[in-house]
């Protein structure tokens, strides 16, 4: 989260036209925020098992968060996407990035097979869709996949 705060600092005091940097994995890019639930974690880039212990990760391939398309973001159904159980539809889920505060809210919730990547399939409007595996107490490796798709505010 201090990561963020210095990025968001950072990004106010430099002009826009400067060139970004690339992105890296373990790179910090926003913080997710699920207020019905109480639940803040911070979003990195990637889903190696490293970063999925200190956050949540940006799914490589999908579009960033706040760029058109689906962006996906994966995480262990034991620790920060436990919560996502208790997700409704019409939750609102907020995205903090270094330039702004992306506002989405919940389409739709589904259980798919473990290989089913459809769910990440593109989209031409801005989307969110969050992965964890399922059952949520299930213990070894989890057949299933619990999937949450929002769309921008």
């Amino acid at each position: 989260m201090r990561s963020l705060d210095r990025q968001v600092r950072t990004e106010g005091e430099h002009n826009s036209t400067q060139p970004k940097l690339p992105i890296e994995q373990g790179d910090v890019l926003g913080r997710m925020d699920i207020p019905r639930l109480g639940m803040s974690v911070a979003v990195l880039q990637g889903t190696n098992s490293r970063i999925l212990r200190r956050g949540v990760g940006h799914i490589v391939g999908t579009p960033l968060p706040g760029e058109a398309g689906n962006s996906g973001i994966a995480g262990h159904r034991d620790t920060f996407f436990r919560a996502l159980k208790d997700l409704r539809i019409d939750d609102q889920i907020r995205l903090q990035t270094p330039t702004a505060i992306l506002r989405y809210r919940v389409d739709w919730l589904k259980v798919v097979a473990s290989d089913d990547t459809n769910v990440l399939a593109p989209s031409a409007e801005s989307a969110l869709t969050l992965v964890t595996c399922y059952p949520f107490y299930f213990v070894g490796p989890a057949p299933k996949r619990f999937v949450v798709h929002a769309s921008r505010d």
